[in-house]
């Protein structure tokens, strides 16, 4: 892009919401996965880029993390800013307070909101109350920080991103609809299979395909993970149940007994093939050790990236 296109779409940024990578066009994502490239590479450089001094993030968590926490509270420090760690006890959301009110109270003080949650009308609902920017760090409905993270990885290990094709072995869950979309947006190739009963959400595929057809991207939602693999650049996969789905652990480990990522599975992928997983990982359930930790794996990569790409979504947000 040109200087003056950059601080064009620099400028649209600044103020938005980040809930989903279905409100950013192509070029919006693009931005904000070079600008995380352009970051990381300044990082590792020694070169401090502290566009967000003095300003302050707060961080809900419903759901516990790992990945999410700590790159958000390291990514707001580089960025020369500061996190604050609030969970759910730590709110008055804990004992039933509106959260519109939150919202609007809590804009008083930050510049800032990220959300990790179940219902992903919480998020809507925090957005439409705050007028500070407002980060979904992951609701059951999508998982776009990860996402962004696992296309600028893509990137960087591929040299490009349209044209790639995809393919997601297991559950139609929060990841892979933010995967799909991103796919549409980006130019790829997608393949989804699943069992049957745990299909990604109708209208998230109808919305994922419409995109496709601006970008030359493509979606296949198909039950034979054989098809779904075949001639893939990246193979992707996520634990059969996700956090709040404990309970159905050993129903799904019979519903996805033929879907596990395996040696003999990933035949059919191409030979320099990238296996991902936004952890944590299952091995022996979902993805076999050899798999995981074999030399097509990239899955710290992604982890890393993490932070990158927030750290480019804070700045374009709330710099």
């Amino acid at each position: 892009m040109s200087e003056i296109l950059l601080q064009d779409m620099a400028a649209s940024l600044k103020g938005r919401d980040f809930l989903g990578l279905v409100d950013y066009t192509p070029e919006e994502i693009r931005y904000l996965i070079d600008l995380a490239i352009d970051l990381k590479k300044k990082q590792k450089s020694g070169i401090g880029a502290q566009p967000l001094k003095g300003k302050t993030l707060g961080m809900i968590f419903e759901k516990s993390s790992t990945r999410t926490r700590v790159s958000f509270e390291v990514g707001m420090y580089q960025l020369g800013g500061h996190a604050l760690f609030l969970s759910k006890n730590d709110l008055q959301l804990g004992r039933g307070e509106n959260v519109m009110d939150t919202a609007q109270t809590m804009s008083r003080y930050l510049d800032g909101i990220m959300i990790r949650t179940y219902a992903h009308r919480t998020v809507i609902d925090l957005a439409r109350g705050a007028t500070v920017p407002v980060i979904n760090g992951l609701t059951d409905r999508s998982h776009p920080c990860q996402a962004l993270a696992d296309y600028q990885t893509v990137l960087e290990k591929k040299g490009k991103l349209s044209g790639l094709k995809i393919a997601y072995i297991g559950d139609g869950n929060n990841m892979v609809h933010s995967l799909m979309m991103g796919a549409a947006k980006l130019g790829l190739h997608m393949a989804v299979a699943s069992p049957e009963g745990y299909d990604p959400d109708p209208e998230v595929a109808r919305n994922s395909r419409e995109n496709a057809t601006q970008t030359g991207g493509s979606l296949l939602l198909t039950r034979d993970p054989k098809e779904a693999i075949a001639d893939a650049d990246v193979v992707y996969t996520d634990v059969w149940a996700s956090m709040g789905f404990e309970a159905e652990q050993k129903e799904r480990e019979v519903a996805f007994a033929a879907y596990q990522v395996n040696e003999d599975l990933a035949r059919y992928a191409k030979k320099d093939y990238l296996f991902m997983h936004c952890l944590p990982a299952h091995r022996g359930e979902e993805v076999s050790g050899g798999i995981i930790d074999g030399p097509n794996s990239i899955i710290f990569d992604q982890a890393e990236n993490r932070l990158h790409a927030q750290k480019a979504v804070m700045a374009a947000l709330m710099g």
